[in-house]
């Protein structure tokens, strides 16, 4: 079963910026047994910081999240189907979504969920003053829930039409009731009804999960009874991809995602690998006034700059391919291609052009300026893209300097990278990948309040987007993707964020194996004996 997610990351937040369903195939890697209990180690290239499920957009946070809590339904990553999970069952109206949750629903510290608290969750993350990531990614902005215990019941109220409301739900973690009364815990401990419990923090080191006993409400019925589960997890954080690949040929670890060279030599060696399609390569531009990238003239000749192609083969080691939408994640909910014809292309001389009339003249060494001031950028790039990703980003700026821009690149964890940006904080051109399965899901991403006040980290105001968005919200399901994705052609086309790579994400394992649809998910991880 496959679980809908959210994630940014430098392979994809499948922003949790993080903020996040994507299908996944898998090959074997030889036959083996599965045996019960055991210790599963997974690498993870950022420290997640902050374990609070509801408040954080990374990929890391999305990764640990799945073992202490769970969403109100799954989405199947092979149908796009909705699935059970704290719900079985659900009923939508045009202003309504009516679910029932599963019977005997119960936190890890034995205290039972009702609809109350799980209205009590939603009506938090609709709260505007809470600040959370998932409004307006997976919970509609102005909706509010409100939950009926005798009979098991939460109903959603929308403000305005959501035609992929259920997608979005499949997101949104639920915390039990302790973690409600007490969020400051949230950030070293777990409050959830996951199949997992957390009994140890070491922050930038591992993190250490138990099994819980009882649990039967995982995506589609899963169940804690299945074989094969571990009955210890510990996810440790292992910022070099290299010494990640090594511990996985050694038995060091049992799981871990590798996207640069080290993947080939993984793949040769046999091992199991679950694969991920995802955007890997998206850049964005800092649009805040005061910024030299708020200039739609200055974003367009530093694209028009780069050699997309190049960029894309560098940058995944030539397993990458140009992508076909911004909600990239299986399955699609929007299929088509609002990409492909709309990335700007051209070539130093256009480029150089368009700094001539935003003002930034080349001098006798080349170096462009305007006001006596030259023309600089603040490059930032995550970590987790191995050699690959150095490599990309030391091309992208010899490409601008080529043009007389002068960029500083620096790579940064998961969290340090996503705190920048959502903190309005010191940068111009990013490389973050947002990686989503339905388009209503980029909205809060790509319009609305900047950061920090809101989750519009670039600061995007672009009137054409709205009007498009909100013919699109207003259409049921499917029928409204043609709206969606001319709104996507038409930002791409502005050079207002530029996804240029693609690659199926592998996630290899050794002793194990598991889905990955998105983010690792607990319930499918199956112990081998070897």
């Amino acid at each position: 079963m496959k679980r809908s997610t959210l994630g940014i990351s430098g392979l994809g937040i499948c922003l949790a910026v993080v903020l996040t369903g994507c299908g996944g195939a898998a090959s074997d890697g030889g036959n083996a047994l599965v045996v019960d209990g055991g210790t599963f180690t997974f690498a993870l290239s950022s420290d997640p910081g902050s374990l609070d499920p509801q408040m954080g957009a990374g990929t890391s946070l999305f990764t640990v999240t799945q073992f202490a809590y769970d969403p109100l339904v799954s989405v199947d990553g092979e149908t796009g189907e909705i699935r059970s999970e704290l719900a079985t069952k659900w009923e939508l109206a045009e202003e309504t979504v009516k679910l029932t949750l599963a019977d005997g629903i119960t936190c890890a510290d034995g205290a039972k969920l009702t609809a109350t608290n799980v209205a009590d969750n939603l009506n938090f993350v609709a709260d505007p003053n809470n600040k959370s990531p998932f409004l307006g990614t997976f919970f509609p902005v102005g909706a509010k829930a409100e939950g009926d215990d005798a009979a098991g019941t939460v109903t959603i109220t929308l403000a305005q039409p959501a035609p992929f409301v259920l997608n979005g739900l499949a997101g949104l973690p639920i915390v039990c009731p302790s973690g409600l009364a007490d969020r400051a815990k949230l950030a070293t401990a777990t409050a959830g009804t996951g199949p997992y419990q957390l009994t140890e923090a070491a922050s930038g080191d591992h993190y250490t999960y138990k099994i819980r006993d009882g649990y039967k409400w995982g995506p589609a019925g899963a169940t804690t009874a299945t074989k094969g589960l571990p009955d210890t997890v510990v996810i440790k954080v292992v910022q070099n991809e290299t010494t990640a690949a090594n511990l996985l040929l050694s038995g060091g670890l049992n799981g871990a995602q590798i996207a640069g060279p080290d993947a080939d030599r993984l793949d040769k060696a046999g091992l199991f690998t679950a694969t991920t399609p995802a955007i890997v390569g998206e850049q964005w531009y800092n649009h805040a006034a005061g910024r030299v990238t708020s200039d739609a003239k200055v974003r367009m000749a530093l694209t028009q700059s780069l050699d997309l192609d190049q960029l894309q083969k560098v940058l995944t080691a030539g397993h990458g391919r140009t992508g076909t939408t911004m909600a990239a994640n299986a399955p699609v909910a929007c299929p088509g291609d609002s990409v492909s014809d709309s990335l700007p292309r051209g070539d130093a001389k256009s480029a150089g052009a368009l700094l001539d009339q935003a003002g930034w003249k080349a001098g006798s060494d080349g170096t462009r300026t305007k006001d006596g001031k030259p023309l600089t950028l603040t490059f930032l790039y995550q970590n987790n893209l191995g050699s690959s990703g150095d490599a990309a980003a030391e091309l992208a700026v010899k490409q601008w300097k080529a043009i007389g821009v002068q960029a500083t690149a620096h790579s940064q964890n998961e969290t340090t990278l996503t705190g920048t940006i959502f903190g309005a904080g010191d940068w111009d051109v990013s490389w973050v990948s947002l990686n989503v399965s339905s388009p209503d899901q980029l909205v809060p991403f790509l319009s609305g309040p900047a950061a920090p006040d809101g989750t519009n980290f670039a600061a995007i105001a672009d009137s054409t987007y709205d009007a498009a968005v909100k013919n699109a919200m207003a259409i049921p399901g499917k029928e409204g993707c043609k709206d969606w994705l001319d709104a996507e052609s038409a930002l791409i086309a502005k050079a207002a964020v530029v996804p240029f790579a693609y690659n199926d994400v592998r996630t290899f394992g050794k002793g194990a194996k598991f889905e990955t649809p998105g983010q690792l998910i607990p319930t499918s991880i199956r112990m081998l004996a070897r």
